[in-house]
């Protein structure tokens, strides 16, 4: 997991070359006029979700992980805290390949408060539990191809 500012994104790009992708569209795009749902970048491999959230609690957002894809989590207005879990600690469950997400009975051990212009990056089989808030929020998450 890395937390960092949105702008600085091309420092990760060594970590998988599709980031430059995604800082190119951002180069190009403004993230907070975009419509709601998902944008295309690179096919399957790079796109965007747009998507609002009233928030939920604790108890009621789901620990998830994926296998095929990495997880740029941009929390564009509102306040989100976003719990994590060490794949290493995650025990096994149902995995939906068509979805690429797998929903765990863990709950969070350590969690990060994300503020707008803020990105977390969750690499596969890292547990994380986003949209915690007692606020609406809007936010993009990127899907990378691993």
């Amino acid at each position: 997991m890395i937390l960092d500012n949105l702008s600085g994104l091309s420092a990760y790009v060594a970590l998988n070359p599709l980031f430059n992708e995604v800082v190119k569209f951002l180069k190009d795009n403004d993230l907070a006029a975009l419509p709601l749902g998902k944008h295309s970048i690179k096919g399957d491999d790079v796109f965007v979700n747009v998507m609002e959230s009233k928030g939920k609690t604790v108890d009621e957002a789901r620990v998830e992980s994926h296998q095929k894809m990495i997880d740029i989590q941009v929390l564009l207005s509102g306040r989100e805290r976003q719990g994590y879990v060490s794949g290493e600690t995650l025990s096994q469950a149902e995995y939906n390949a068509e979805k690429d997400i797998c929903f765990h009975p863990e709950k969070a051990t350590s969690f990060i408060d994300l503020l707008p212009g803020q990105m977390a990056i969750y690499f596969p089989l890292e547990g994380h539990q986003p949209c915690i808030s007692d606020a609406p929020m809007r936010k993009a998450v990127f899907k990378v191809r691993k």
